[in-house]
Order: C-alpha cells, then sequence, then structure tokens
C-alpha cells in the first residue's frame, strides 16, 4: 500500500468516526459516565462488529446487496431492536434515582468489561445501514485494489485504525466533561439518548416499510459490479 492508499484509508476512519448514529452518542455517553477504559472496551467491542461486516461484505458482496436490495424485514428486525433498547433507555428507572441522589456524579469503579464490549459489537451489528456501507465500500473500493487479500486487508485495517484513533480522541474529550456532569445533566443525557435511538430505529423500520429510500447508492453499486 503507497501513502496515498494510507492516507486515503485513514481519512475514511476518521470521517466515519463522526458519522452520527447510535454508536456515536453511546460511545460518549460510556465515557462520561463510565470513565475512558470502559468507552474503549466497548469500542472495541464496535470494531468487532465492523470486521464482522467487512469479512461477509467481503465474501459475499454481490448476493447480500441483492438480498439487501429485496429483503425489508432486515431494515424492520433491526429498526425494532434499536426502537426497544431506546425505549430500555428512556424508561430506566435508575435515571430518576441519580437526579435525587448526590450531586457529584461517581464513576463505577468495577465495570463489567465482557458485557461492554458485547454491547458494542451487538449495538453495531444491528445496524443494517452499517452491513450496506461496508458492501458498498468492498464493491467500490476492491477493484481498485484488483480484489487482492491483501492489499485489501491492509486498507480496511488502516481505515479501522484511522476510525479507533479517532474515537480515542473523543473519548479523551468526552471524559475532560466528566466533572461539569451534575445528576440532571446525566438524567437528560439518557433520555435524550434514549430518544435518539427510538428515532434511529424508526428511521430504519420506516425504510423497511418503504416509507424512506433506501440507501440510495444501492443500485448504482449494482450497476458497477453487473459492467465489471
Amino acid at each position: 500500500m503507497d501513502f496515498y492508499d494510507f492516507k486515503n484509508a485513514f481519512l475514511i476512519g476518521f470521517f466515519l468516526a463522526f458519522m452520527i448514529g447510535p454508536v456515536f452518542f453511546v460511545l460518549i455517553k460510556t465515557s462520561i459516565l463510565k470513565g475512558a477504559r470502559a468507552a474503549i472496551v466497548f469500542d472495541l467491542g464496535v470494531i468487532l462488529g465492523d470486521i464482522v461486516f467487512m469479512l461477509i461484505a467481503y465474501y459475499g458482496s454481490r448476493t447480500l446487496l441483492e438480498k439487501i436490495k429485496d429483503d425489508p424485514r432486515l431494515f424492520i428486525v433491526g429498526g425494532l431492536v434499536l426502537v426497544v433498547y431506546g425505549l430500555i433507555t428512556y424508561l430506566d428507572k435508575n435515571n430518576k434515582k441519580e437526579v435525587e441522589g448526590n450531586e457529584e456524579v461517581k464513576i463505577p469503579v468495577n465495570n463489567n468489561y465482557i458485557r461492554l464490549f458485547f454491547n458494542g459489537f451487538f449495538l453495531n451489528f444491528i445496524n443494517i445501514g452499517v452491513l450496506i456501507f461496508w458492501l458498498g465500500m468492498i464493491v467500490v473500493i476492491g477493484p481498485t485494489l484488483d480484489m487482492n487479500p491483501t492489499s485489501i486487508l491492509y486498507y480496511f485495517g488502516v481505515v479501522l485504525l484511522g476510525y479507533f484513533v479517532t474515537d480515542i480522541g473523543k473519548i479523551l474529550l468526552a471524559k475532560q466533561l466528566k466533572n461539569k456532569m451534575t445528576p440532571l445533566v446525566i438524567y437528560r443525557i439518557k433520555k435524550t439518548m434514549g430518544i435518539l435511538l427510538m428515532f434511529f430505529g424508526v428511521v430504519l423500520m420506516l425504510k423497511g416499510f418503504g416509507f424512506l429510500p433506501k440507501e440510495a447508492k444501492i443500485n448504482t453499486l449494482l450497476e458497477q459490479v453487473d459492467k465489471k
């Protein structure tokens, strides 16, 4: 891989880290409420979900693109899971207890890192839009690398490196805000998180029911594959 490809791949990872979605908000919330180490573990789970999607995309991009294009149930199921997750977050009884409790925010000492890791993995994995993104990347970038497995491995490895490094920066920045987090602010953050997760879930479900267009570039990508 030359410097030009390395730079492009790293920049893709950088901008990917700022894509507004459920993972973005949960990562920031985890960093503020549980600390940087917990947020990094959560982020590693997210990256594992990306790796799984990338492997699926590499070994079956054409078939899966066709399946996602014609099967709205994937959007509906993914959206429903996000709505349920958001509803649980919004209705969490601990939210009110935190407001009525101490004025200082206490970061948990003993986090369940295994649970955080798999929370990150599954929250990323149920978002069908992430799969579509990596499918599109494989279809577009793969041919420019002659579909060489080694070149593709290095390229997407750098993409994930750029993503992870940028997330570390976000985590450390969010951590600086923890001393300013009053129970009332945390209460509002969690309520907002729940609303946002439900919003993203509803958007996915609307796509599945055909009320919103699915990824606009899918048909274009399929046409590109047919021409190769």
